[in-house]
C-alpha cells in the first residue's frame, strides 16, 4: 500500500465537506418547511428595482441591442431565477465534490470509488440542473440530484477522514 502523500489536506477535505453537507441539508430542509423555493423569501425578486423603468444611456443601448438580436422575449422570471439557480448550485457543489475524487486519487484510492464518485456527481448535477430548469418547486429529477450529490459529499468525505488519519497517525 502507498502512503498517503497528502494526509493533512485529505483531512481537511473530508472534515469541510461533511460540514459543507450538513450547511445544505440545514438550507435544504428549511426551503421544504416554509415552501420557499428559490431566493430566501417571496418577496425577494418583487423587491428588485426595474432597470428599464428610468435607463441610463448604456442600459438603454443594450436593451435596444438585445430587442434586435432576441425579438421573441418570453417574460417568465421564474425561468430566469431558476436557470440562474441551476448554476449557482452547480458552482456551490461541483468544486468539492471534485476535491474529494481529487483527493482520493492523490492518495491512490480504490479506481472504483473514483469512479463512482466522480460519475455520481456529474449525473447528480446535471439531473439537479435539469429538474430546477423544468419545474418550479419540488420535482423528481431536483431530488435525486441532491440526494445524490449528498451520497458523494458523505461518501467522499468520509473516505477522505480515513485516509487523512490514517496518513496522519
Amino acid at each position: 500500500m502507498i502512503e498517503n502523500i497528502i494526509p493533512i489536506s485529505t483531512l481537511f477535505i473530508g472534515l469541510n465537506g461533511i460540514t459543507a453537507f450538513f450547511l445544505s441539508y440545514i438550507a435544504a430542509s428549511e426551503r421544504v418547511n416554509t415552501r420557499v423555493w428559490h431566493g430566501e423569501s417571496k418577496e425577494d425578486v418583487a423587491k428588485q428595482p426595474d432597470p428599464l423603468a428610468n435607463p441610463s444611456a448604456w442600459a438603454a443601448m443594450v436593451e435596444n441591442m438585445t430587442q434586435k438580436l432576441f425579438p421573441d422575449q418570453r417574460n417568465n422570471d421564474g425561468l430566469l431565477q431558476r436557470k440562474v439557480r441551476a448554476h449557482g448550485n452547480f458552482a456551490e457543489y461541483v468544486p468539492h465534490g471534485l476535491f474529494f475524487v481529487l483527493g482520493l486519487e492523490l492518495m491512490q484510492a480504490q479506481a472504483w470509488l473514483l469512479w463512482l464518485l466522480g460519475s455520481i456527481l456529474t449525473v447528480a448535477r446535471i439531473a439537479h440542473a435539469w429538474g430546477l430548469i423544468k419545474i418550479y418547486g419540488p420535482s423528481p429529477a431536483r431530488a435525486i440530484g441532491f440526494f445524490l450529490t449528498w451520497f458523494v459529499y458523505l461518501v467522499g468525505s468520509l473516505a477522505c477522514i480515513y485516509y487523512g488519519v490514517k496518513g496522519v497517525i
